[in-house]
C-alpha cells in the first residue's frame, strides 16, 4: 500500500484584496471580495504533489482538506486541478466562528481513522496569522510535528524523513518518523498554477462532505461559544503619519535624520 498524503486548505481573502471592517467590529466585510486558496497552502499541495510525482516508489494518494462555508469548496477545485485525488469539505454552520484550536479538534475527528501518513499544513494562513492550527492537530492527534519546514530528504524506505526550518540565525535539522505533520514555509517550493483543462474536470470531481453528525460530534461542544478563545473585535491599523522631508546640506540632513531615528522613532 502507498503513502497517504493529506494537505489542508483554507479559504482567505485574496492578499490584494481591500479589507473593510463591519460597521459593529464583529469581522470584515465579505461583499466583493475575492477568496482564494491560502498561499502557504498551496506549498503544502505543491508539496504533496512533489513527492509523488519525484518518489514513484512512495506510490502516493493525496487527500485535500478545507472547513468552512460552501464557498470553501472553491479550494477543494483548485487542489483537484492542481492534481490531488480527494477532497474533504468540513462544512457545517456549528463550525462557524470556531477559534484554532477547535478547528484542529473537528479536523482531528475527521482524519483520525483514515490512516494517514502524512499531513501537511500551511505555516500560517495570511487572514488571521496565527500559526497555531498545524502544531494544534499534531497534539490532537498525538503525533510529531515539524513547523515552518523549507527542505524535506526523505529516507529509502519512506518511513522517516529530514526536515530542514529556519530559526534565528540558523537552521535546523529534524530528524521524524512517519506519521507526522509539517507546517510548510515560503522556500519550500514555488507551486504549480492549475491548468485549464484541469480546472475544468475538477468542476466534476466528487467533493466528499461532512457535517458535525458524520463526524460524531456534538454541536454544543464544538460551536464558537464552547471555544477556549474568543476575538474580540476587529479593528483597522491606525493610520500612517505623514512623510517629512528634510532638506538643506546633505551633511545636516544625514546628522538630523540619525537624530530622528535615535531620539523621535528610536529605532536606532
Amino acid at each position: 500500500m502507498g503513502m497517504k498524503i493529506l494537505a489542508l486548505a483554507k479559504h482567505v481573502p485574496e492578499s490584494t484584496a481591500a479589507i473593510k471592517i463591519k460597521a459593529d467590529r464583529s469581522g470584515i466585510e465579505t461583499a466583493g471580495i475575492k477568496f482564494v486558496m491560502n498561499p502557504f497552502c498551496e506549498f503544502a499541495v505543491e508539496e504533496a504533489l512533489r513527492i509523488r510525482e519525484r518518489h514513484t516508489a512512495a506510490a502516493a494518494e493525496i487527500s485535500v482538506l478545507t472547513l468552512g462555508g460552501a464557498a470553501a469548496a472553491d479550494v477543494i477545485r483548485t487542489a483537484y486541478a492542481m492534481g490531488v485525488d480527494n477532497g474533504i469539505h468540513l462544512c457545517d454552520d456549528a463550525f462557524s466562528g470556531v477559534d484554532e484550536l477547535m478547528t484542529a479538534r473537528i479536523i482531528a475527528a475527521a482524519v483520525r481513522s483514515r490512516n494517514f501518513d502524512l499531513i501537511l499544513a500551511g505555516k500560517h494562513a495570511i487572514d488571521y496569522d496565527s500559526g497555531q492550527l498545524g502544531p494544534a492537530l499534531a497534539e490532537c492527534l498525538g503525533w510529531p510535528h515539524v513547523g515552518a519546514v523549507t527542505s524535506i530528504e526523505w529516507a529509502g524506505d519512506f518511513k522517516s524523513l529530514t526536515a530542514r526550518r529556519r530559526i534565528e540565525g540558523a537552521e535546523e535539522v529534524v530528524e521524524v518518523r512517519l506519521p507526522c505533520l509539517l507546517t510548510c514555509e515560503k522556500g519550500l517550493n514555488e507551486a504549480r498554477y492549475p491548468s485549464l483543462p484541469g480546472l475544468m474536470k475538477a468542476k466534476k470531481k466528487p467533493i466528499e462532505t461532512l457535517d458535525a453528525l458524520a463526524l460524531g460530534l456534538n454541536k454544543s461542544e464544538i460551536s464558537a461559544d464552547a471555544c477556549a478563545t474568543r476575538t474580540g473585535e476587529f479593528s483597522p491599523p491606525p493610520p500612517r503619519p505623514p512623510g517629512r522631508m528634510l532638506t538643506g546640506e546633505p551633511a545636516d540632513v544625514a546628522r538630523e535624520l540619525v537624530r530622528i531615528l535615535r531620539e523621535e522613532e528610536r529605532l536606532i
